[in-house]
């Protein structure tokens, strides 16, 4: 698969920064001619097909197809259209390929991504047009903070909420001393904010923030220092390959057992196979865990077993609730996606019944949801509780 590296990094960050800048700007363009009511509603996949993410983006796709086949292959009355394009997780090409599928293609809504990097440029466009906009993973805080608008919606979670949850618990625990370690990059120190403001609010202290340049996994000399520090625990936000090698090198290090590691769910999701004996008893935080016991995630399950040959994961609850959200809106403009106003309004007031459990929006059109205390074992990350119930995103900046 193809890897990033630091060459690309440069002007990928570059990228972002002036995708971020530009997101503000007043010019609107004409959007383009809306679909006829009675033809196809038009849905464009932004995702990432190759690369390190490609996994992500097919699991998000895969579930969010699941979900419109088991309508009939119909959302609001009408038959779906798909169009798609590869972001290849690369901020800089973000603009141009976000704007085939508004412009060349017309669609009437995008679903799109896994890079919060490219998300910012995505968001741009869908400003700009006023198109509707379904975020299936992206965490980005700004997109439901101060970049939000009537027409992004997001299925997934902000940065902020996984590691709240998880500063929440620690909090509780008692622990006193925390190291966090992350990429330095959006997700990874959104989550650390998050989890620093529950952790300290609770008593503790986060006594030294560590982290490396994203894609680096030279963690030697940072796992080294932190053993100096001797904390009480340490968190952590990896995700991916990254992830892989972090918890292998913890173990390697003869860490394990002796200061505890805990991580935004991403750490320990979609990588337990290659982690192996060394994730084994890990505890992350996310809006998705095995073993939840509501009937909607034992159909889910086994429908997605039975039609892709795999076993599902968080990507792919939030692909299929992305399009439970776009029914919500189609059904009740019945099929007529020129009612913008109306089509908002409707998705914004929904209760979507996900297979992670119900989940609401915030009026920044982030999802209010539980998120689960996970235990790794096996190849599970096992739920043992509810870390937080309804945890809404605070939506700094959001001005809707």
């Amino acid at each position: 698969m193809r890897r990033f590296t630091s060459r690309r990094l440069a002007p990928a960050c570059l990228a972002v920064a002036t995708v971020f800048a530009m997101a503000g700007a007043s010019a609107q363009p004409a959007a383009p001619a809306p679909a006829a009511p009675g033809g196809k509603i038009k849905v464009g996949f932004m995702l990432p097909y190759t690369g390190t993410y490609a996994a992500l983006g097919t699991a998000i796709e895969n579930g969010f197809r699941m979900y419109v086949q088991q309508q009939g292959g119909k959302l609001g009355g009408r038959d779906i259209e798909y169009f798609k394009v590869d972001d290849e997780s690369d901020p800089a090409k973000a603009p141009e390929n976000a704007t085939k599928l508004v412009k060349r293609d017309q669609v009437d809504v995008v679903v799109g991504t896994v890079h919060s990097g490219v998300q910012m440029g995505i968001v741009k466009v869908a400003k700009e047009n006023n198109t509707l906009l379904i975020i299936p993973n992206a965490g980005v805080d700004e997109a439901t903070g101060p970049l939000c608008g009537p027409n992004i919606f997001r299925t997934s979670f902000s940065n902020w909420q996984p590691g709240y949850a998880m500063g929440q618990v620690l909090g509780e625990r008692g622990l006193k001393k925390v190291v966090t370690l992350t990429w330095k990059y959006a997700a990874g120190e959104q989550s650390v904010k998050g989890f620093k403001e529950a952790f300290e609010a609770k008593g503790g202290k986060v006594v030294k923030e560590l982290n490396l340049p994203f894609p680096n996994v030279e963690f030697q000399a940072l796992i080294t220092e932190v053993a100096s520090l001797k904390p009480d625990a340490v968190f952590v936000f990896f995700a991916g390959g990254g992830a892989v090698k972090f918890v292998k090198d913890w173990a390697a290090a003869g860490l394990k057992d002796k200061i505890p590691l805990y991580g935004s769910g991403f750490l320990t999701d979609g990588t337990l196979e290659a982690q192996g004996t060394a994730a084994q008893g890990l505890e992350t935080t996310l809006h998705y865990a095995d073993g939840l016991t509501n009937p909607r995630d034992k159909n889910f399950r086994l429908d997605y077993a039975k039609t892709y040959k795999l076993q599902p994961d968080v990507y792919a609850v939030q692909g299929y609730d992305a399009a439970q959200l776009l029914a919500a809106g189609a059904t009740a403009v019945k099929g007529d996606m020129t009612r913008k106003a109306d089509l908002y309004k409707a998705m914004g007031a929904a209760r979507i019944d996900s297979p992670r459990g119900a989940f609401t929006l915030s009026k920044a059109h982030n999802p209010v949801q539980d998120f689960y205390l996970r235990k790794v074992d096996g190849r599970e990350n096992k739920v043992s509780s509810v870390a937080v119930k309804a945890l809404a995103d605070p939506a700094r900046g959001c001005r809707l």
